[in-house]
């Protein structure tokens, strides 16, 4: 079983940073991609980042120029600048790949809050 531990969040003011945490733990192989999804109360979940394995990115048009996505071996991290208020939502880590046995993961991290107020 493979487990997504998130750390960082919190409430920011408006043009401020914050960088987000991820470490993958457990029986794995390898980890391909890693991803950041964003979600607010009564819409759909959306992804903000995305990781290869050949560290290729992606981004959401919305956080592009402002957020990085990075990765150190099994630990993915959100860099998040110029934030805005509606930046606001709980942040997601996702991660893909095998575990021992070459079965695959597609595992979740529980979620954390960011808030950008003044």
């Amino acid at each position: 079983q493979v487990q997504l531990r998130q750390s960082g969040g919190g409430l920011v003011q408006p043009g401020g940073s914050l960088t987000l945490s991820c470490a993958a733990t457990g029986n794995i192989e390898s980890v391909n991609a890693m991803a950041w999804y964003r979600q607010t109360p009564g819409s759909q979940r959306e992804r903000v980042a995305y990781i290869a394995t050949n560290s290729s990115t992606t981004y959401a048009d919305s956080v592009k120029g402002r957020f990085t996505i990075s990765r150190d071996n099994d630990k993915v991290f959100l860099q998040m600048n110029r934030l805005k208020v509606e930046d606001t939502a709980v942040y997601y880590c996702n991660a893909e790949g095998m575990i021992m046995g070459a079965s695959p993961f597609d595992s979740w991290g529980r979620g954390t809050q960011v808030t950008v107020s003044s």
